[in-house]
Parts: structure tokens; sequence; C-alpha cells
């Protein structure tokens, strides 16, 4: 596989962000009353399950996240059009949902759905934000997806033996993994710092933040011109 032209679609990246993507997820289902920060179908079943019920206040609870994953998605294109400037518009939304974890971490335990809401934000930010990795289509906060496209670039290659297509397949294995050891780690920092440690996820972002300083479309046509 050729190197990434931008490092928003970089390999590096894409590591810090599913660790993110699987940490927040462990964060908000194991810290925050379980609840999904980025299974939005699992949060919306819940609803639905509560609603038949009758019990609409913890239906509620779980449809929060949901709206607020959606507003999310609608502030990242917002940024996109109309506010990037000095910053790469994937930049700013980074710097936000940083700042929004950071903010997650200071909630007290009675301000749950609040937190919540908080951290279906940031997700939906960053999955509407980060949509490739290497020119392919793959999502940093979830997995269902790129389970699909790992088994289906696999089933290529059994059938053509071309080899792209099975680096394909390790590359959405690898993201998955990552996204695996985002979730140990997230029960890990939960169980020794509580939900302060949600913090670390900002520090995460704080780092991604930094990478994308690097111009790495201005690096490869100097690498070209030496060439």
């Amino acid at each position: 596989m050729e190197r990434a032209k931008q490092v928003s679609e970089s390999i590096e990246l894409g590591v810090v962000l599913a660790l993110v993507g699987g940490f927040m997820d462990v964060y908000s289902y194991v810290g925050r009353g379980g609840v999904f920060a980025n299974a939005q179908t699992g949060n919306i079943l819940l609803a639905g399950v509560h609603i038949s019920e009758g019990d609409i206040p913890l239906a509620m609870h779980f449809l929060l996240p949901v709206l607020c994953f959606s507003v999310g998605i609608m502030m990242s294109d917002l940024v996109h059009e109309r506010f990037a400037s000095v910053l790469h518009w994937r930049q700013l939304t980074v710097l936000a949902e940083a700042l929004i974890l950071l903010g997650v971490g200071l909630l007290p335990p009675e301000h749950n759905m609040l937190a919540n809401g908080l951290t279906s934000l940031a997700c939906g930010m960053q999955v509407e934000s980060f949509r490739k990795i290497r020119g392919r289509g793959i999502a940093t906060t979830m997995c269902i997806g790129n389970l699909r496209s790992a088994l289906q670039n696999v089933d290529d290659y059994i059938i053509t033996h071309e080899r792209g297509f099975l680096a394909n397949g390790f590359l959405y294995f690898g993201v998955i993994a990552v996204f695996v050891c985002g979730a140990v780690l997230g029960n890990w920092c939960l169980g020794r710092f509580g939900l302060s440690s949600i913090g670390i996820c900002s520090l995460l972002l704080l780092a991604a933040f930094f990478m994308m300083f690097s111009d790495r479309e201005a690096e490869v046509e100097c690498g070209g011109a030496g060439e």
C-alpha cells in the first residue's frame, strides 16, 4: 500500500483515533450507566425496549446519545464548510472533541446522562471527520463495517490471489484490533482513575491534533521532486 498523502488518512492517526474510539465506548458503557458512546444501534434497540415497557424516561436515557451523535455529525460538516481557516477543519474537530471529553471527565455520576450525550457528540464528530485510512473507507469508532470490509477483501484475495486485497484485509483487521486495545485501556483506566480517566482520550486527541500539523502532501511533492 502507498503512504497516505494526508496525515488525516494515515495509519498513525488512525491508530490514535481507533484507541480513542474503543476507550470512549467502554467509558460510557461501563462507567456511565450502560450507554454506548459509539454503537448507536444498541442505544436505539434499548430505547425501543424501554418504550415498549412504557418507561419513557429510561428510553430517553438511550435516545439522547443518538441525538447528540447526530448533532456531532452535523457540526463536523458545518466546520468543514464554514469555519476552517488557519487550521485544517479536521484539526478543529479533533481539538473540539478533546475539549468536550475533558469536560466530560469533570462531570459527577449524577450527571451521567449529560456525560453520555457529550461523549456521543464527540463520537459523531470523529466518525464524520475521519472516514478513510490510506484511501480506504474505515471507521475508527465502530467495528461492524470494518469487519465486513475485512472479510470481503479476504474473499477477494481467495478468488483473485491479488496481494492488495490481503493487505487491505489486514488493515481493516488491524483497526479492529486497535479498537479492542482502546477498550482494554479504557476499562483498565476506569478501574484505577474513575470517571476522570476520559481525560486520557483528550491527551490522545491532542496528540492527533499536533500530528496533523505535518504537511504530508508537501512531503510527497518534495520527495517526488528529488527523484
